[in-house]
């Protein structure tokens, strides 16, 4: 498990899962209010990473045929749809919870709660760990892990300032 951890945090996933963690807790933030059943927020979650998912790889084809006047070949795409495959499982994440409310193990406000509070931990985590390896201590790690998590309780805020 650890190893496949190591790998997987000195990834390029690494920040397209954060990427993708961002857009799915301002999903969650903005639907909190007035929010959908359990299955429809868990099926908007994954049908957000798929749409994003695809507007990735489709970007990342446009950006490279206008740039490169060639097509792109089939292991840029492979490369590409693992971008964006990161994405979508930073945003579809948080489906996991409000699937267990829709089972009645939890109630919606709590798939809520811990959708947003997992959401900035993971944000956190990453920062915590791009600094360790960019060779930080660990505090200075803490520090970057929790400037970085700032980004998703700003959402958090701004939601609360706004409703």
């Amino acid at each position: 498990m650890r190893t496949s951890l190591e790998q997987h945090l000195g990834s390029r996933q690494v920040g397209r899962v954060v990427y993708g963690s961002i857009i799915g807790l301002a999903l969650v933030v903005t639907l909190e209010s007035h929010p959908p059943t359990a299955s429809v927020m868990a099926v908007w979650l994954v049908g957000t990473a798929l749409a994003v998912g695809l507007a990735e790889v489709y970007s990342e084809v446009v950006g490279v045929e206008t740039s490169t006047r060639q097509p792109v070949s089939r292991p840029q795409l492979r490369h590409m749809v693992e971008d964006a495959a990161g994405v979508g499982f930073g945003v579809a994440f948080p489906a996991v919870f409000f699937l267990l409310s829709a089972m009645g193990l939890c109630k919606i406000d709590t798939a809520f709660s811990i959708a947003k509070w997992t959401g900035l931990g993971l944000i956190g985590f990453y920062g915590y760990w791009a600094a360790r390896f960019a060779g930080a201590d660990a505090g200075r790690a803490l520090i970057k892990g929790a400037l970085v998590a700032l980004v998703g309780a700003g959402l958090i805020a701004l939601k609360a300032f706004v409703h």
